[in-house]
């Protein structure tokens, strides 16, 4: 039984129809006409455009130059993380032949994905861990080619000039990007899932964006393959009495912050716990650099469930099937073992979701609005194909043919039958 200490209010109605017809007409225009469209939706939606797209080596080089020794130092640790783990990934898959009955012999091969164009946001923060959870997970599944786009961002500290930010751009080239290309939206993915006269086409885009991006990877799926397709980022926090109510607070506003339409949800078997976090929540929003974007994020889509039991708790968690899941109880691997909807699971106080979305390893690109309920995040298996093959000795070949030749009769499709009663007639004296 759930009681609400809060509940998120009911969403508006999405202009999701809208959204689609804009990005339909960019990628009509940037399919037909290349670079062109590409350089007049940039200069219309982003006021930008440069003399070329593609950053020359002097260009990446001024910008790199910008961040300090220390910042590149943690970048290129985040780096190792994410590359070590995927890496460990890839050595749990495994390539196989294997003879199910005489003569007859079954394989797995995995190849991985030709070329892939990564995506890197550059909206409201400079995400400089995505262009890592991105390209690099490309790279150690041994994607041959990887181009990378990122919208310019304007001028700040320590970032003279408008273009990629330059921790992004130092990110990028650490995490292995071929190409990169200052350039944003819509049209990015467009120009790299259809091509240009000046960008060689992907089988491949990947990466998180606003809705426009996320819209424009729907519509393109099947011209090439994606990833995911991801929505406002969440937070869910199992907590019981043993939580301390500022953590689960802290770490409920530590997703708040990405945005006024991100959900963070507390589902607790503590009544005191609940109302301790919602005034913890009231306390430290004030404190934030960022509480404008937190406190639009906690009173719209915050919520505090309290439930009778672990057993409910967990019953709550599936059915929400979080992007984010912690767990700050007394025995978090009854959760591990219990739980099966989400998207990355966080067990105890020890470990946060920024952990995780900064580079610790695991992936951030991950699934929302309850698609952990049929898929995991980003990982080294989604740039590798898995395709198998046959083969078999005449012997075995007669053998199969007739109960083939049965079963596309069954069906009607005396073709397929044809081709199983000719190998049969043809290897009948070996058999």
């Amino acid at each position: 039984m759930r009681e609400y200490l809060k509940k998120a209010t009911t969403p508006s109605p999405e202009t999701a129809e809208g959204v689609q017809t804009v990005v339909a007409e960019i990628l009509r225009s940037v399919r037909a006409e290349g670079d062109a469209a590409v350089r007049r939706h940039s200069e219309r939606l982003d006021g930008w455009s440069p003399p070329a797209f593609r950053l020359t080596r002097a260009e990446i080089e001024d910008a790199v130059a910008l961040v300090g020794p220390e910042d590149r130092a943690r970048i290129d640790y985040c780096h190792a993380q994410i590359a070590a783990f995927a890496a460990r990934q890839r050595q749990s898959l495994s390539e196989f032949e294997v003879e199910l009955e005489p003569g007859v012999r079954l394989g797995q091969r995995l190849i991985p994905v030709a070329s892939v164009g990564a995506y890197v946001p550059g909206g409201r923060y400079p995400l400089v861990a995505s262009a890592l959870m991105s390209i690099t997970t490309a790279r150690v599944a041994g994607v041959g080619r990887v181009i990378a786009c990122s919208p310019p961002s304007p001028p700040g500290p320590g970032h003279p000039r408008r273009g990629i930010y330059p921790a992004t751009l130092y990110a990028m080239v650490r995490a292995g990007a071929d190409e990169i290309y200052c350039l944003g939206g819509v049209q990015a993915l467009a120009a790299m899932a259809y091509g240009t006269e000046s960008i060689a086409p992907v089988d491949m885009v990947v990466g998180p964006g606003n809705q426009y991006v996320a819209e424009a990877k729907r519509q393109l799926f099947g011209v090439v393959g994606i990833d995911l397709l991801a929505g406002p980022t969440e937070i869910l926090v199992i907590a019981d009495d043993s939580a301390d109510p500022a953590v689960v607070a802290c770490d409920l506003l530590g997703q708040a912050e990405h945005g006024p339409t991100s959900p963070a949800i507390l589902v607790t078997t503590s009544r005191a716990l609940g109302e301790a976090v919602l005034g913890e929540i009231e306390r430290q929003l004030p404190t934030l650099p960022t509480r404008t974007v937190a406190r639009a994020a906690w009173d719209r889509h915050g919520e505090v469930v309290v439930v009778a039991s672990d057993e409910e708790a967990a019953a709550v968690a599936d059915e929400y099937a979080p992007e984010h899941l912690e767990v700050q109880t007394r025995n978090p691997d009854w959760y591990l073992a219990r739980l099966r909807n989400y998207g990355s699971l966080f067990l105890g106080e020890e470990v946060t979701v920024a952990y995780s979305d900064k580079g610790i390893g695991t992936n951030h690109i991950l699934p929302t609005g309850r698609a952990a309920r049929y898929t995991g995040g980003l990982w080294v298996g989604k740039f590798i194909k898995t395709v198998t093959y046959q083969r078999m000795t005449r012997q075995a070949s007669s053998r199969l043919a007739p109960i083939v030749a049965r079963v596309c009769e069954m069906e009607g499709m005396f073709a397929h039958k044809a081709t199983a009663d000719l190998r049969a007639a043809r290897y009948r004296s070996t058999s």
